[in-house]
């Protein structure tokens, strides 16, 4: 007999993920997953109450009463759930991968600051001819969207059959999806720029270091606490980015390799770029609205049934659990939706999410094949709102379906 694949989980990070957390951090120049371990331990302290809170433990409620919150919380987080999730295969207990996922970044009065690349045109009348210049300016957006971040896998899980790293990047829309009222109406993605393999930036050695005198780890590191220092130093007119060396100036809105799969993932979910770039690397800034993003949209609650054999199943996606206490799992899985509405999965699968028949869970149905723990599967059906319009009592008429499909075409026009 055929030895089955094996099964991964997605759960919320625990103070002993901390040393392998610290280990990753150190793989990547991320600003939400520093090389410094009090922050990180502060992150998932933060991140436990925020799965409390989700679960509905009123008990949990944790935000501080003012801007600069303790452990290198800055103003910009201090007053947001933040929920740091971590995959690992069942039963090891060892950390693989990881990613988070910040309800608000900011508000007004505490502003996420980034670069507007604006293009300028200039003409000579005596010459007949003109030139086109792109300039960046200081942008203080205030509207608090909800952040993606954190996103790493340990190199040798990278390009797994399984697609890991998608599904630790994947969980954080299934959350948001179960969870649409803690999150805002808009996603922001900072992408990472191409940084050095000794962690340095060029962009930001040629154009933010000459208005503040730091080096760049020294910039990022400071960031934890405060982002006020950009806008007392950086300047309030236009940058010529012609007057940066060509090599630099190529970098801006640009993502170094390894990010490269990440920026596809997200394109292909709808996020664009507008022309806003990070003021450290020139890093690309790229946003989607929450409600058009279709994971979201397919992400559904329904009470669990009685296990099913793995020939019985029709479908497959992500599943999680969330109890009071804010113990969240979540797998890949193949899945069944009966006729009363439940959600059937196999025992395996109920065995990893430690869950049991009358439990409420999540289910994101993937329209993309993906590879559970013990065997391939087809592209899901979508059950999502028809398992929705079942508890509720709503019929889905076709002509809405029509308009959804209709649009999806026009977005990937």
């Amino acid at each position: 007999m055929a030895k089955s694949a094996p099964m991964f989980i997605v759960r919320r990070a625990m103070m002993s993920d901390l040393p392998t957390l610290h280990k990753m951090s150190k793989m990547v120049h991320f600003i939400n997953l520093p090389p410094d371990q009090e922050i990180i331990a502060s992150k998932i302290r933060n991140s436990r109450k925020s799965f409390m809170r989700a679960g509905g433990n009123a008990k949990s409620v944790h935000k501080p009463k003012g801007p600069g919150g303790k452990g290198g919380i800055s103003e910009k987080t201090a007053m947001a759930d933040i929920f740091m999730f971590v995959i690992e295969e069942v039963n090891s207990e060892a950390c693989i991968g990881t990613s988070q996922l910040v309800s608000q970044m900011g508000g007004p009065g505490h502003p996420n600051v980034c670069f507007k690349l604006e293009t300028r045109e200039k003409y000579a009348e005596d010459l007949k001819f003109g030139t086109k210049h792109t300039v960046a300016r200081v942008h203080l957006d205030e509207s608090g969207p909800t952040e993606l971040g954190g996103l790493i896998m340990q190199p040798s899980f990278r390009g797994h059959k399984m697609k890991l790293g998608r599904f630790v990047a994947l969980i954080r829309f299934h959350f948001m999806g179960l969870h649409r009222k803690m999150f805002r109406p808009t996603i922001l993605a900072e992408l990472m720029a191409p940084i050095t393999s000794n962690g340095e930036s060029l962009v930001w050695d040629t154009l933010g270091r000459r208005f503040i005198p730091l080096s760049y780890d020294e910039a990022d590191r400071f960031c934890q606490y405060s982002r006020e220092f950009m806008t007392e130093l950086l300047p309030e007119g236009d940058i010529h980015l012609s007057l940066l060396p060509p090599a630099a100036r190529a970098q801006i809105g640009e993502v170094g390799p390894d990010t490269v799969p990440a920026k596809r993932m997200l394109e292909n979910l709808g996020f664009k770029y507008d022309g806003f770039v990070d003021p450290f690397d020139g890093g690309p800034y790229i946003t989607a609205k929450t409600d058009e993003i279709e994971l979201i949209q397919d992400t559904f609650h329904a009470k669990l049934g009685a296990s099913v054999l793995h020939e019985q199943t029709d479908q497959a996606g992500i599943v999680s659990v969330l109890s009071v206490d804010g113990d969240f799992r979540a797998v890949q899985t193949a899945f069944q939706v009966d006729r009363s509405g439940k959600l059937r999965l196999t025992s395996e699968a109920m065995m990893a999410l430690h869950a049991d028949v009358g439990v409420e869970a999540g289910c994101t149905a993937m329209r993309v094949p993906i590879e559970v723990g013990n065997g391939k599967m087809p592209a899901a059906k979508k059950p999502g709102k028809k398992a929705a319009a079942k508890k509720t009592g709503k019929k889905v008429s076709k002509k809405s379906s029509k308009k959804k499909v209709a649009k999806k075409k026009t977005a990937r026009k």
